[in-house]
């Protein structure tokens, strides 16, 4: 499956537009990886337990609208727009919602 963020792809004819697909992820990011992380955010750096946290649910958001498009019968997604959020729960805790959306569409052979 093409999976691109432009409305079209060089090279290939668009030959039926199937809709508009999604995909979300919601990961639950845990206490010590919010603690070391707020650490991180007071001396600087990067988190690491957050970037393979997000890498994932970006995965997961894209593979589900992939899915998604399949069904519809397309071979194609363009116009993919991704979107992050982080969302605050209990006391202090966090988790991480990545949402996928895009064109599933079906490009002639």
């Amino acid at each position: 499956m093409l999976v691109v963020t432009t409305p079209t792809v060089e090279g290939k004819t668009i030959t039926n537009y199937m809709g508009i697909v999604t995909g979300e992820a919601i990961m639950g990011a845990n206490i010590f990886k919010d603690f070391f992380a707020g650490i991180r955010d007071i001396v600087g750096g990067r988190s690491a337990a957050y970037e393979k946290e997000l890498r994932r649910a970006k995965e997961v958001a894209i593979q589900e609208m992939c899915e998604e498009a399949q069904e519809k019968g397309a071979n194609a997604v363009v116009g993919v727009d991704l979107d992050y959020e982080t969302i605050q729960v209990g006391q202090g805790g966090s988790m991480l919602m990545v949402s996928a959306n895009g064109t599933a569409v079906r490009f002639a052979n």
